[in-house]
């Protein structure tokens, strides 16, 4: 194997673990605002886009400071916020689907709602991964000691 390869191997499994690690984070803020929704009477399904849309955003930041540090946009905050956002609903659509699927279908799912959040996550990690290392932070500005 050629050294570029072996370093872009590298580095995309270092960026794979973080993303992994930032994304249960993001589980865990998604879980924590739906059940706060639902205390607050929103229902599962708009609890659940209020939650996801948090969650997104906690992991936007975490991703941005972290996992992709050295990779940062050049575009405006807000605009790479709005960027992550649009691709993060690729993996959004399978994650929200097959949590209403896992809802609508499973008594359990409706008793504990943050199992059918933790069904959702995984099934969106690997789009929203590939989305976040390819077209998001594929810049890189800084070097990666900074």
């Amino acid at each position: 194997m050629e050294e570029a390869e072996t370093g872009l191997l590298k580095e995309t499994q270092h960026h794979g673990l973080r993303f992994a690690v930032v994304g249960v984070v993001g589980c865990g803020v998604d879980i924590a605002v739906l059940y706060a929704c639902l205390w607050l009477g929103t229902g599962f399904y708009l609890g659940r886009a209020v939650s996801f849309l948090m969650a997104a955003t906690a992991t936007w930041l975490l991703n941005r400071a972290w996992t992709f540090r050295e990779r940062r946009s050049n575009q405006p905050l807000w605009r790479e916020w709005l960027h992550y956002l649009s691709l993060m609903l690729i993996g959004g659509a399978f994650n929200y689907a097959l949590y209403v699927l896992c809802i609508a279908q499973y008594d359990i799912m409706k008793q504990y709602p943050f199992l059918a959040v933790m069904v959702g996550s995984v099934a969106g990690m690997v789009a929203n991964y590939l989305s976040a290392r390819f077209l998001i932070f594929r810049h890189q500005t800084t070097s990666p000691d900074e």
